[in-house]
């Protein structure tokens, strides 16, 4: 069994080859896209609703609701890249019992992918939020002798994101593959089911912790406008008060 994916080839061409990363990644994005596809397709209004389209609404109302409790703040615009990233990569997992499959995220390239496209959407929402003074000003917090650090936490946490998510799904190929030697039937099909509730949970983390990287870069936004409204709900009711006061008086 060969347990890195990337190896695995199907066509070569010259310098251009198509290996079981790339394919399989195409086929659960292009999975996603006729699922999405056929989901809305036909969304009603009514009382009554397909089983497709109200297991639809569950999924994005638990999305919301994970993006809402993180952040603070409303879901809409995190929805789409949010959702995406966690569909993916529960896809891709979740498929792992196709046979003959082998899940993109079980390989390094992907999932340094995954995460550079959380390293780059966390400035792009928090430029977004509080300009690109603003942003960058949380660089040299709560001096400039923090600049370096707060750059090296950027850099580390992007890799520590793309390699745990790595190395979870690997750690899974190979223990079903020493498992395969060993053991070849019952024990294989216990840990395979045992790698779906972890691609799930997986999943899940993965989602999570690129929605906090996201809220850290736009909270500090909230913080600043929460003073003033704090200051400006005191003031009136110490006006409330004063003016009820001088009436009972």
């Amino acid at each position: 069994m060969t347990i890195d994916i990337d190896s695995i080839i199907f066509w070569q061409w010259g310098s251009i080859t198509l290996n079981a990363t790339i394919l399989f990644s195409w086929l659960v994005m292009a999975l996603l896209v006729l699922m999405s596809w056929w989901v809305t397709r036909s969304l009603s209004e009514e009382v009554r609703i397909s089983r497709w389209q109200n297991l639809l609404e569950v999924l994005v109302s638990a999305i919301q609701d994970q993006i809402r409790d993180i952040s603070r703040q409303q879901p809409a615009q995190y929805l789409p890249f949010i959702g995406t990233l966690f569909l993916f990569v529960a896809l891709s997992n979740l498929l792992a019992i196709v046979p003959g499959y082998r899940p993109p995220t079980a390989s390094l390239s992907t999932t340094v992918a995954l995460a550079i496209w959380v390293f780059v959407a966390v400035p792009i929402y928090g430029i977004s939020q509080q300009g690109l003074r603003g942003y960058l000003k949380q660089y040299v917090k709560p001096t400039l002798f923090m600049l370096p650090f707060n750059i090296l936490g950027e850099l580390s946490r992007t890799i520590a994101l793309a390699v745990r998510l790595y190395g979870n799904m690997m750690s899974g190929t190979v223990i079903v593959a020493i498992l395969l030697g060993i053991v070849p039937l019952f024990f294989p099909i216990v840990m395979q089911l045992f790698g779906l509730l972890t691609g799930m949970i997986q999943a899940y983390i993965f989602a999570v912790l690129a929605m906090v990287y996201i809220a850290s870069a736009t909270v500090a936004h909230q913080k600043r406008v929460a003073p003033a409204e704090q200051e400006q709900d005191e003031s009136a009711n110490t006006n409330i008060k004063q003016k009820g006061d001088k009436q009972h008086g």
